[in-house]
């Protein structure tokens, strides 16, 4: 089934929500990448919140979300656009560490409990807008939680989940996003927690085959949940030859003329997909003219 995300609002506007499922997603995602088990849960809850909080956003505009922790797995990195689209890498893909229980990953440990979430937003302004905070969990959805509250003073329940097979495949993945707007009532706070602490572990619902619309008709079904929006969500990757001949140009006549006499050709790879584009020595030898014209 095609990966989706919908928006709803709820309680006569008092509440909205998003909810996806990204199994397809994140599996292109950590094949690509050759994940391990910590390392594909991490990437996968982090590219879920980029998908939901792409389409928070309008037009061109991009968020990217940044796990900057002390634990084995480094950076985690994903980011995402308004059209449902989305990628990411992990810095240590091969990382790993014990499970907390049989069968439940240890992402906190993975990320580590002490580092910085970053979110970035590229609305098209003169410069990005970057907020901040401090890592709460390592868990990711936690950190996400405390980042609206702090950040964007936005009461939010988040949650993400990622299931992997023994085989490192991805059994099932997804997440929501719940938001209470201003004039929500504290007695819809206290409904939604309670909802919320009765839900099973999301990535089990989800490799039932509940949807994105059951999830939050479990969460939000006494408020008059109204859908507004299904939009298919993928990973999809904005690189190609043509821009990382730009970066090759920006290298600079010096760089491009040693790599020219010492390998003869270059292979490049995207961080955010690692696919590998090579150049041959002729077009090297192209890029240099063009490097030597800039300068």
């Amino acid at each position: 089934m095609q990966d989706y995300c919908i928006r709803v609002s709820a309680g006569n506007g008092s509440i909205r929500a998003f909810a996806t499922t990204t199994t397809r997603l994140v599996g292109e995602a950590c094949r690509r990448h050759k994940t391990s088990p910590t390392a594909s849960a991490a990437l996968g809850r982090v590219l879920t919140a980029s998908v939901m909080m792409g389409l928070m956003l309008k037009g061109d505009d991009l968020v990217t979300l940044r796990v900057l922790g002390d634990g084995s797995l480094g950076a985690v990195v994903a980011t995402a656009n308004a059209k449902g689209q989305a990628r990411g890498y992990v810095q240590e893909p091969q990382a790993e560490t014990p499970n907390k229980t049989p069968g439940k990953i240890d992402v906190g440990t993975g990320i580590g409990k002490n580092g910085t979430l970053y979110v970035t937003k590229d609305l098209g302004l003169k410069e990005p807008y970057t907020g901040s905070v401090p890592l709460v969990s390592g868990e990711i959805a936690e950190d996400l939680a405390y980042y609206y509250q702090v950040s964007e003073q936005t009461p939010s329940a988040v949650a993400l989940g990622v299931l992997v097979d023994v085989d490192y495949s991805i059994l099932a993945s997804g997440g929501f996003i719940i938001q209470l707007m201003p004039d929500a009532s504290e007695e819809i706070a206290i409904v939604l927690e309670e909802k919320i602490n009765a839900l099973p572990p999301l990535s089990e619902l989800i490799r039932e085959g509940e949807t994105p619309e059951g999830i939050l008709a479990r969460i939000l079904g006494d408020f008059e949940m109204v859908i507004h929006d299904r939009i298919p969500v993928e990973f999809k990757c904005s690189c190609s030859k043509s821009r990382l001949e730009s970066v090759l140009i920006s290298l600079g006549e010096k760089e491009l003329e040693e790599l020219i006499r010492e390998q003869g050709e270059a292979h490049v790879v995207c961080h955010f997909c690692a696919e590998q584009y090579t150049f041959s020595k002729a077009e090297l030898e192209n890029l240099l003219l063009q490097a030597r014209e800039q300068e």
